[in-house]
């Protein structure tokens, strides 16, 4: 095994020193290897592909199969970074022995080092099975874009005092049930910091504040690649579509006017074809 590689206890060493996690999403092999070099810890597969990369408008639609095949891809290019994979909707929530079944076939097809589940204590006997027999879990709270319908739409969460009792339970149970972190979407700050200082497990904030033990975001929100809708809380460190649509641009007009490709020069002393 490489020793440079990031495993699932270093999550926990990384709080116990105070060292912030970097996380990002990635889909693909190329993406994977890029942000790997770049020295993020860990790689999210997250279902977000079913709106950054299929278009849907929510994560609903994506299947244990496509989360297989974009997970492999991840594996296949990140050397050091921790792989995660989302279990999509209903591939956990079913039943005990699926979410084993499935969660299985995203570390044995895919290569996933781990799997992340949305949800508290509805899912606790889930995460403990899963990790009972070696399956590492990333939990979810907070805003969970598979619950987006019976929440009302991409709204903060945790926002009145019974909320934020009942998220301080469902991050208490997962841990007890042991799961290795816990992302926190979309939450009052103030409630990411009494959620990070009451778990021994670290925290991953998206859209949750500056106390969280690490931060993860989408990486096409990251690299202002997915323009058309972009969350308050994302820092955008490029604006790759604007890069990506000019150079498309100029391509399509340097073959329009004949300027790509280039004629080839003939070699010195060539004769002329007839």
């Amino acid at each position: 095994m490489d020793p440079n590689r990031v495993r699932v206890p270093d999550f926990r060493e990384k709080k116990r020193r105070g060292d912030k996690i970097a996380m990002l999403t990635a889909y693909d092999a190329t993406m994977a290897r890029l942000l790997d070099a770049a020295g993020v810890d860990a790689l999210l597969v997250g279902d977000s592909l079913g709106t950054v990369i299929m278009g849907q408008e929510t994560t609903l639609s994506v299947t244990l199969d496509v989360m297989v095949h974009h997970t492999r891809a991840v594996s296949r290019g990140a050397r050091r970074a921790l792989v995660v994979a989302d279990m999509p909707f209903l591939t956990f929530q079913v039943s005990v022995p699926d979410a084993v079944r499935n969660a299985g076939r995203l570390l044995q097809e895919g290569g996933a080092a781990a799997v992340k589940l949305e949800g508290g204590r509805p899912i606790v006997d889930v995460v403990k099975r899963l990790v009972d027999i070696g399956v590492p879990v990333m939990g979810h709270l907070g805003l969970r874009p598979q619950s987006v319908h019976q929440a009302g739409g991409y709204r903060k969460q945790a926002t009145d005092p019974s909320a934020v009792d009942a998220l301080l339970a469902d991050a208490a149970s997962l841990e007890d049930a042991g799961a290795f972190s816990i992302v926190l979407e979309s939450i009052p700050a103030d409630v990411a910091r009494q959620v990070t200082s009451t778990v021994t497990v670290p925290t991953i904030g998206i859209g949750a504040g500056p106390d969280c033990d690490g931060q993860i975001l989408v990486s096409y929100d990251m690299l202002g690649l997915f323009d058309e809708f972009v969350p308050p809380f994302v820092k955008q460190y490029a604006r790759l579509a604007e890069t990506v649509l000019a150079a498309a641009e100029d391509y399509a007009a340097d073959v329009r006017e004949g300027r790509f490709p280039l004629s080839p020069t003939p070699p010195v002393g060539a004769k002329p074809q007839r």
